[in-house]
């Protein structure tokens, strides 16, 4: 490992690599500027090791040859990659990996602004579903089905725009011969159980395009419920039997959706797939059709009216109870641009959202796209055992511990490796950073860090502590957030905003 961590990045379409900012087991994911522009990037390294297969490998070679020809407003743009095989890299000293460059998702995830077994209101998940669904349209007008439809691939930009990103499971269904257009079936077995079609779970081949319909109905279920409908497509699941014979109709979620929703998500949920909607449906229903409220709004109402469940719940009081003395009135956080560069990710919806947060004095802000954050009146050193012990209690394995060092106002990182260059006038503070692990109310894998960083703010002294998931649902992320927060251990020492 020692060694690995020695081996240089490439520059990959003229951004230099240097911060990484996620990602874990198959793929790590990095900051990346291009020093001209000082455009920033997100850069996935998917490290090739000795026992990487042939499957692998065309599977990669796939995924980067689709996705760069992708270009369209809600899908995330692949902007370049790069390949480093083991003897490659060998000669010149770089980690034998993919190197695919893609934009910058500075507002994070969609739906870890959602608040579990809630969800948001309908103007909202109009709003966002119209947009996936443009999104997918293309797709599918260029041959393309994403069979991967889930939460924690759709993000979104600096301005609040979703995109749907991951292509590692997608399948190109056209083929031209002749002049002349074919659909061909599809038979592999892939996705996330919670979100795949019924047919997956069979062994015969399938239509590609019914397969992202299905999975857009259980998007749709899940912004507006804040769950998915079941765990997995099969009569062995009971919240999947009675919806199967209408039992679930009289019980919520189901009862307390609007009738125009309900027939839009049946329709799309519907078991065959000869008689389920397509995608050209699915944007003529009525319930999709219907003006948006929220489209010339501008992004700081998007922003506002997105949060709106966290901030009533409670849980933005947690996030940002806003301990600075830079605060406005109203207790948001004010960046001031006079005694600090604008940050990369710095927008009215990213303001809006609160993802910066003011750790250290001065006019230094961290930037997390993560909102499953909070800030306690211990120090680092006295928090991490008390934290360790809470998610033990529940469940949550854990990783020893490592301390690292970020560069404050630079956001989250490993700190600089080789080859980086100094940042200029920027102090290196200590961050405490644990791998942690554990299956969700599906049964679902989910893993990220728990990263624990001194706070200094006039009046205030203890840790920020930031939950930065990297793989598995973001609702389930945060309902485990809020178990760790509300745990008799820690939340005595927890900060939280004081109600007007």
């Amino acid at each position: 490992m020692a060694e690995t961590q020695k081996l240089r990045m490439p520059t990959v379409a003229g951004f230099k690599i240097f911060k990484q900012i996620g990602g874990g087991g198959f793929s790590t994911v990095y900051q990346a500027v291009h020093p001209e522009s000082h455009r920033v990037a997100a850069c996935k390294v998917v490290t090739i090791t000795p026992d990487f297969s042939d499957w692998q490998m065309k599977s990669m070679e796939k995924e980067c040859r689709v996705h760069t020809a992708l270009k369209h407003r809600h899908i995330l743009e692949l902007i370049g990659a790069a390949k480093l095989t083991i003897d490659q890299a060998k000669r010149g000293g770089y980690l034998p990996a993919w190197y695919l460059l893609m934009e910058m998702a500075a507002g994070g995830d969609l739906f870890d602004k959602i608040v579990p077994d809630v969800g948001i209101n309908e103007d909202v998940a109009h709003f966002y579903f119209c947009q996936m669904l443009a999104g997918l349209m293309y797709l599918h007008t260029e041959g393309v089905c994403h069979r991967d439809l889930k939460p924690e691939n759709l993000l979104l930009d600096a301005a609040g725009t979703l995109k749907i990103s991951d292509f590692g499971l997608c399948a190109v269904y056209k083929i031209a011969e002749n002049g002349k257009v074919k659909m061909r079936m599809l038979s592999e077995r892939c996705g996330s159980l919670p979100y795949i079609a019924p047919e997956l779970r069979g062994t015969d081949s399938y239509e590609a395009p019914p397969i992202d319909v299905w999975g857009s109905g259980v998007i749709l279920f899940t912004l507006l419920a804040g769950n998915t409908p079941w765990d997995e497509p099969t009569r062995g699941s009971v919240e999947f039997n009675q919806y199967v014979t209408g039992e679930a109709f009289n019980h919520r979620p189901w009862n307390r959706f609007s009738p125009e929703a309900l027939s839009l998500i049946t329709g799309m949920l519907d078991l065959e797939p000869s008689h389920r909607m397509t995608l050209s449906d699915v944007a003529a229903h009525p319930w999709v059709i219907r003006p948006s409220q929220l489209a010339s709004r501008g992004p700081t109402a998007i922003a506002e009216s997105l949060t709106e469940g966290l901030r009533s719940s409670g849980h933005m009081s947690i996030a940002e109870p806003s301990l600075s003395a830079s605060s406005d009135s109203s207790g948001d956080t004010v960046m001031d641009d006079d005694r600090a560069p604008p940050h990369p990710a710095q927008s009215q919806f990213t303001q809006t959202l609160m993802l910066f947060s003011q750790v250290q004095g001065g006019a230094r802000y961290r930037y997390s796209p993560h909102l499953t954050r909070f800030f306690a009146a211990l120090l680092p050193r006295a928090l991490l055992p008390l934290v360790q012990e809470a998610l033990g209690d529940m469940g949550v394995k854990q990783n020893p511990p490592k301390e690292l060092l970020v560069q404050d106002g630079e956001g989250e990182g490993e700190g600089r490796g080789r080859g980086e260059e100094e940042g200029e006038g920027e102090e290196e503070v200590p961050m405490i950073r644990m791998r942690i692990g554990t299956k969700d109310r599906r049964k679902i894998h989910m893993k990220g860090y728990v990263e624990i960083e001194e706070m200094k703010l006039v009046g205030y002294k203890g840790s920020f502590v930031v939950f930065a998931r990297d793989t598995g649902n973001p609702l389930e992320w945060r309902a485990m957030w809020k178990t760790l927060v509300e745990h008799p251990l820690i939340s005595p020492h927890v900060y939280r905003k004081s109600r007007a």
